[in-house]
């Protein structure tokens, strides 16, 4: 029976159960009993299993990551991004342009302070996290979680971060320096924290306690006592928007 092969922990009672309230078919679970193998296989290829785990824990998740910028002047400057997985919300963004265990070790005490309720944290195989960074980040209560190798989307929220500070961001700018980049996304994380939708969290911003407009009884119509203000980001590139109440 394909509903005990892909759900190998339900017994003939919760499939019983299932077939009565979602399909509309009234069986007795010993009459399911008899359908269903002794020994049901998984599917080969379950879709999404890791996925799955990394939804069920999202809110005990974050994961780091580091890309490339390179400046106008043809230096190479490494990035570390860390980020909450459930909130989407970026916790740190540092630069270097020598990157080492130490370094990337003293951003992760810069971000976590071992109260916050995080269990797991992903990332990668490179050297650069060593056994004694990861044995640092297990006494904060953390469980390293290493992607495989050559397996980028084990990292996917990650990756889509960098995609998004690239496209919305970096591929705007010609930075001068390590400076200048760390300046650019700062000012971007900020926008990014506190007044980017995302569409994953319903939508909603990341930031816990952002206001939140009141939604209008009227459609397409602002209070009369009130008007759209536009306030610029990164020179432009992106625009936040708010209501003001107008002086009377």
């Amino acid at each position: 029976m394909e509903m005990a092969t892909n759900n190998p922990t339900w017994g003939e009672k919760r499939i019983a159960n299932e077939l009565l309230l979602k399909i509309g078919i009234q069986i007795s679970p010993r009459t399911v009993r008899r359908y269903i193998p002794q020994n049901p296989k998984r599917p080969i290829v379950p879709p999404q299993r890791w996925m799955t785990f990394v939804r069920n824990h999202a809110k005990a998740i974050i994961a780091a990551d580091f890309f490339v910028v390179v400046t106008a002047t043809f230096r190479v400057v490494y990035v570390l991004l860390v980020m909450e997985i459930g909130t989407r919300r970026i916790l740190h963004v540092n630069v270097t342009q020598h990157p080492t265990a130490e370094w990337t070790l003293q951003q992760f005490r810069e971000c976590i302070a071992g109260d916050e309720g995080y269990k797991f944290i992903i990332h990668d195989r490179d050297s650069i996290y060593s056994r004694d960074l990861d044995s640092s980040l297990r006494a904060f209560g953390l469980r390293i979680l290493r992607t495989p190798y050559r397996s980028p989307q084990a990292n996917a929220f990650c990756e889509r971060l960098i995609g998004s500070a690239r496209r919305e961001c970096l591929d705007f700018m010609i930075p001068i320096n390590e400076a200048h980049v760390r300046t650019i996304l700062k000012e971007w994380t900020s926008h990014y924290n506190a007044s980017r939708p995302h569409m994953s969290l319903g939508p909603g911003i990341p930031a816990p306690r952002v206001h939140r407009a009141e939604l209008q009884m009227e459609r397409h119509c602002i209070p009369k006592d009130h008007r759209i203000v536009a306030t610029p980001i990164l020179s432009g590139i992106h625009h936040e928007y708010q209501l003001q109440r107008i002086a009377a």
